[in-house]
């Protein structure tokens, strides 16, 4: 059975800065959306949930990096 190749700490953190930077477009994407949803609409409510959606997703994703690894002072 072949041995898998392992991964250095620095080449695993830039595989997830990677992988975490699209996702991070996709939570201000989602906000933008709402943002324009609200301008077009010219009504608050339905733009704001996307508005949340975007700021959720943007909270859980700090909190994985967080989680993650450590941040070190």
């Amino acid at each position: 059975m072949a041995r898998k190749k392992r991964m250095t700490k620095d080449q695993e953190f830039q595989i997830m800065k990677l992988v975490l930077d699209k996702f991070l477009w996709l939570g201000f994407i989602v906000m933008g959306w709402g943002m324009y949803t609200s301008i077009r609409d010219s009504s608050v409510l339905p733009g704001l949930w996307y508005m949340v959606a975007g700021a959720v997703l943007l909270i859980l994703f700090v909190i994985l990096i967080v989680k993650e690894y450590e941040i070190l002072q």
